[in-house]
């Protein structure tokens, strides 16, 4: 005001710091692998990075893992906790079902301001799609899907049998 004789107001907004959930489907149907990596070897691997590259942006950053076991890390700035919780997603027993719709209507209500949820998986939980359009009425909702080519089909194999790796359902498929 000293040289104009106005004054002014400076206003300043802080930086929102949006938590992130990384939701990695752990079910048995994510270790279907025709490559190098399986998909879900794919999933851990992004899921670590997406959670390390929202932490550098210093939004809390926190993983969750959907399948039968409680594997639940909420969002914080700590490095070190996103490590732990991608080695022990590493080590994960692979036979369980998928949980990702059941995970993501839990997850809902403790949220209290609006939310990344990144999901990553095969989504073959029937109840997926509805939870993920509810919880995305909300909240910043982006999937990965992934697929191997093994899913897709076998060209010219003819009829063959198989077995769906989560609920042991047995089917004859061309």
């Amino acid at each position: 005001t000293a040289r104009t004789g106005k004054h002014f107001v400076k206003e300043y907004q802080e930086p929102k710091r949006m938590p992130v959930y990384v939701l990695i489907d752990t079910s048995a149907s994510m270790c279907v692998s025709s490559q190098k990596m399986s998909k879900y070897a794919w999933a851990v691997s992004l899921g670590t990075g997406l959670a390390l590259s929202a932490q550098s942006n210093m939004m809390p950053a926190g993983l969750l893992g959907c399948g039968e076991q409680q594997l639940h890390v909420k969002p914080r700035l700590s490095e070190g906790q996103i490590m732990q919780t991608a080695h022990r997603l590493r080590k994960h027993g692979f036979l369980e079902s998928t949980t990702l719709g059941r995970r993501l209507r839990e997850l809902a209500p403790s949220l209290k301001t609006r939310t990344m949820i990144i999901v990553i998986s095969d989504l073959h939980d029937p109840d997926a799609l509805s939870a993920l359009k509810s919880v995305g009425q909300e909240h910043d909702c982006m999937v990965l899907h992934l697929q191997d080519k093994a899913e897709r089909g076998v060209q010219g194999a003819g009829l063959f049998r198989g077995q769906e790796a989560e609920t042991g359902w047995k089917f004859i498929g061309h």
